[in-house]
């Protein structure tokens, strides 16, 4: 949820991150690159239930049997590969509420539900908590500025933030069953928590400046019943661990293995972007340089940013191409385009260089 990150947004202009954050500024859109995307990608626009159904029910069936081989484990070596293993196929399942949000519901009917009920409401990261929400960081006038609920120029912030970025995601599981456990009924006797809890408490952004607005018609049903449900397994797994139907030692394994999703789903995002606008708005060439792409042949994005999210980049190139679609895309695109376009720019090998960028992009703010 909102992630609490203080930040000086001053900087003097003979920094070398003003320099920086000025030039992608100005970068004027490539028209041509724009033009090549959409006219090679026409075709890749429509979403396949049967990988989406396919992919997603093996995810979690592999991830909640490996949950359970970690709470039945005879000893802890067998329980920390049976956790990782939970963590990297609970992170696929839940990273399907990144493509609820932009494909329309009508084309893969009942995925949103099903999605919910699989993993939205039993990891408690139900899909009103993204949508809505996440639709805003695609927004061409949001992206990058203080109105966008998924960014921070983490790149031209003190060195401190970014393990503080990580290390906050650890406390998510905790967090979240306070919000649904006890603030979510609670706020049903006092209308003055329900308005801070929708507003505050309610969406899956990096912002602590974010205030996310009331819901409304057929939305607004659709959120209050998967808060309810989301409540009710909060509720039940809170009840049933205190009364010994459920050992605590399986509520804590379970909130340890949520937690290595939150951490991991951080660190992705970590790299996601470049993280060097400091609240202007830009362009959608300047959006696609400052984001990231994690191509083959690199082999880890396979588990670290799964569902087409090494494709970050080409993604807020391309928003209505479905993840499956993604790879082809940008197979197409990488053929087309010269090696001049800054198409290939938005490129790199692998999750260190990017960290490593990103951590120097800090201690320079610092020397600085």
């Amino acid at each position: 949820m909102n992630t609490s990150l203080a930040f000086d947004r001053r900087e003097t202009a003979s920094t070398p991150s003003t320099v920086l954050r000025t030039a992608r500024e100005r970068i004027a859109d490539d028209k041509a690159m724009l033009r090549t995307a959409a006219e090679l990608t026409r075709d890749l626009n429509a979403p396949k239930p049967i990988i989406y159904w396919i992919d997603l029910i093996l995810s979690a069936v592999v991830g909640y049997a490996a949950l359970a081989g970690a709470i039945l484990a005879p000893s802890t070596g067998w329980a920390l590969v049976a956790g990782v293993v939970a963590i990297l196929a609970l992170y696929r399942a839940d990273s399907f509420i990144h493509e609820i949000t932009h494909i329309k519901h009508s084309a893969l009917p009942g995925f949103r539900l099903g999605w919910n009920l699989i993993a939205g409401i039993p990891m408690m990261v139900p899909s009103f908590m993204y949508e809505g929400v996440h639709n805003l960081h695609h927004a061409r006038t949001r992206y990058g500025t203080v109105e966008d609920p998924e960014y921070l120029p983490l790149a031209l912030m003190k060195p401190w933030t970014l393990p503080l970025f990580v290390v906050t995601s650890l406390l998510a599981p905790v967090a979240l069953l306070l919000r649904f456990a006890v603030l979510a009924p609670l706020s049903l006797l006092f209308p003055g928590m329900r308005r801070v809890l929708d507003e505050r408490y309610s969406s899956l952004s990096i912002n602590p400046s974010f205030r996310r607005r009331p819901p409304e018609g057929a939305f607004k049903t659709h959120w209050r019943r998967m808060e309810a449900a989301t409540s009710l397994w909060a509720i039940a797994l809170l009840t049933l661990t205190a009364t010994g139907v459920i050992p605590l030692r399986a509520l804590l394994i379970f909130l340890v293995i949520t937690s290595g999703v939150a951490i991991l789903n951080q660190v992705r995002t970590l790299v996601a972007h470049l993280w060097e606008n400091e609240g202007e708005p830009m362009t959608v060439t300047a959006q696609y340089l400052d984001s990231v792409n994690v191509p083959p042949p690199a082999l880890l994005p396979v588990l670290w940013a799964p569902v087409g999210l090494r494709y970050h980049a080409l993604h807020h190139l391309l928003p209505g191409v479905p993840y499956h679609a993604l790879a082809e895309a940008h197979r197409r695109l990488s053929a087309a385009v010269d090696e001049q376009s800054p198409y290939h720019k938005a490129s790199y090998p692998g999750l260190p260089g990017l960290v490593d960028r990103l951590v120097r992009s800090t201690m320079g703010r610092r020397a600085a």
